[in-house]
């Protein structure tokens, strides 16, 4: 068993620390932005030919007349290329993991603003287009006040050090993480296609990163087991179990309708705040203590 055990961690180290290494590097990041770019410009282009009627008939049926589909597009790519950033930032620790959900969470509002655009006329007109502005000022000012939320989460975080373990558990317990962190990339690519091949076939389908969000949901839960066998402490098991139902509020969040998603999004990032304040200020002492005395 051991060395089964042994074998699929070597296994999962060797197989993400390049992914990983590749994806964060500087050159992949600028050829990014410059296919971002070529796309937004590309999407503009097509949607501009198919309002002159320049583009055959098969090919103009699936493409939209309005030019904010084109920030939409725009933004489902940044979104997918930051869901991506957080399956690689898995391995690492509990707080930084669902600091990045908060992330994309905000993406998400940001694109869901960017997105109400596309139900409005050109030229934009407001009589008879305010519950569409409104959602748009909804989701707009809740994605600014969670980046915002975000950055007090993040700076308490620079203040607080998490349990340390034992190297060898640490390395089985973040190998482990790389394990599941691969499985999840993998499934994030066959969802990604499946939709991609179902709007070209015109197929009704749920916006596959409602989806995915609930797979992170169980892949938090599984991680916050797998802690539990690394630090089975009653303070790391609340405190890996708090930041995973602040994750379940985030997907909450995402399912509800326009305005209670803002809501359930601000009292994610709250709640998160808040248990890591009482970490920092109440527990973290004690804890250290304990440690001292055994």
């Amino acid at each position: 068993m051991n060395a089964l055990l042994n074998f699929i961690s070597e296994q999962s180290n060797f197989l993400f620390d390049p992914l990983h290494y590749y994806w964060e590097h500087e050159k992949i990041h600028r050829k990014i932005s410059v296919l971002l770019v070529l796309l937004f410009l590309g999407s503009l282009l097509i949607i501009e030919l198919k309002r002159q009627g320049l583009l055959p008939q098969g090919l103009a049926a699936s493409i939209p007349k309005n030019h904010f589909y084109a920030i939409q597009t725009a933004f489902t790519v940044v979104l997918i290329l930051e869901v991506i950033s957080l399956i690689f930032t898995l391995p690492c620790s509990f707080s930084r993991s669902v600091g990045k959900q908060f992330e994309i969470l905000s993406l998400i509002l940001m694109r869901n603003a960017f997105k109400e655009l596309s139900y409005l006329p050109e030229p934009i007109t407001f009589t008879g287009n305010e519950q569409a502005i409104y959602r748009i000022l909804s989701d707009g000012f809740g994605a600014l006040l969670i980046f915002a939320l975000l950055g007090v989460y993040y700076r308490l975080q620079n203040l607080h050090h998490e349990e340390t373990n034992k190297p060898e558990d640490l390395f089985s317990f973040i190998s482990a993480k790389k394990g599941i962190a691969l499985i999840l990339l993998a499934l994030f690519v066959y969802m990604g296609v499946k939709s991609i091949l179902q709007s070209l076939a015109g197929v009704a389908h749920v916006d596959f990163f409602h989806g995915f969000y609930t797979l992170l949901i169980i892949t938090d839960i599984l991680l916050v087991l797998i802690a539990q066998s690394f630090q089975p402490a009653f303070f790391a098991v609340f405190r890996n179990s708090g930041y995973a139902l602040s994750t379940l509020i985030i997907r909450l969040a995402l399912a509800a309708p326009a305005y209670f998603n803002v809501l359930l999004g601000l009292a994610a990032a709250a709640f998160a705040i808040a248990m890591t304040l009482i970490t920092n200020k109440l527990f973290t002492k004690q804890v250290q203590k304990r440690s001292d005395k055994c």
